[in-house]
């Protein structure tokens, strides 16, 4: 009996430690192009509507997409926005446009999660609504407020890193090392959104800041960049300063399950030949493996 207990205990032990790896919603196996689930973040289309970004989203070959809060519905009702203030209806809407694409929402943000419950609790409904992966934010100071409903609603939140501000010291989500303090002995779905570019344009090496990070990270604003300064500007996967495959490898050594968004900030509004490029890049980085 004693010996039947113990094994129960094993078993229940291990459900449990499993259930707090688990995100809610994996990402499934076919939202996958080059072995990563990348798409885009909306923010790339913040010229046009969200039923437009979804549309475009579907044109480069994304197979998943990210919301930023306060974009344009569409071009019916642009007084509208779509954010986790959004109506059922709208978000209805949304998801409709999603299955006749072909396209999956699996995170939302950069987003402000406020430390008070009821606020914060606002933009876990609509991450659950739309049955999302993650969500990204860079409001440390709500950490507490964020495990808990992490822990209630199971689904990840990763804190996103903007570049060093050399007029802010304050600011310190540029420095993984810091990201890492805010993240330790905390629920393990709490974790980076690693912004590629923004490590290069702070100075830093994303890989290195990759493995500083190592079993936190959570989502991927994936960048390439014409130089390493605060300037440089979106570039195509592979023809600019940023080491693209080693950024890949490294994810892929970590088993990295979460999503890659293109955010590409330049030549916004004809810029999806050079989104479609990117994501053409890990398709093929996936055909070399």
């Amino acid at each position: 009996m004693k010996k039947q207990l113990v094994y129960l205990a094993a078993i229940t032990c291990s459900f449990y430690l499993s259930g707090l790896t688990a995100g809610a919603t994996p990402i499934p196996e076919d939202c996958q192009t080059g072995g990563f689930a990348i798409g885009c973040q909306a923010w790339s289309f913040n010229h046009y509507t969200v039923m437009e970004a979804i549309d475009k989203t579907a044109e480069v070959g994304g197979k998943v997409i990210e919301f930023y809060p306060g974009q344009k519905f569409s071009l019916e009702k642009p007084d509208l926005k779509f954010d986790h203030n959004a109506t059922d209806e709208m978000i209805a809407a949304v998801q409709a446009h999603l299955k006749e694409k072909g396209i999956r929402a699996v995170n939302y943000g950069v987003v402000d999660i406020p430390k008070d419950e009821a606020g914060a609790r606002k933009v876990f409904e609509f991450a659950k609504k739309l049955d999302l992966y993650g969500i990204t934010t860079e409001a440390v100071g709500s950490i507490d407020t964020i495990e808990k409903l992490v822990k209630e609603y199971d689904i990840r939140v990763g804190f996103h890193d903007h570049p060093r501000r050399a007029n802010d010291p304050s600011y310190k989500m540029w420095d993984p090392h810091y990201v890492l303090s805010v993240v330790k002995g905390r629920d393990p779905r709490i974790g980076s959104c690693a912004d590629i570019g923004h490590w290069v344009r702070s100075g830093l090496d994303p890989v290195d800041c990759l493995k500083i990070l190592k079993g936190r990270i959570i989502s991927s604003h994936l960048k390439d960049l014409n130089e390493k300064k605060l300037e440089g500007h979106d570039v195509p996967y592979g023809t600019g300063v940023s080491d693209i495959p080693a950024v890949l490898n490294e994810l892929k050594k970590q088993k990295f399950v979460g999503n890659i968004s293109v955010e590409y900030e330049y030549h916004w509004t004809n810029s999806m030949p050079e989104i479609a490029q990117c994501i053409g890049f890990v398709r093929g980085y996936g055909v070399k493996k």
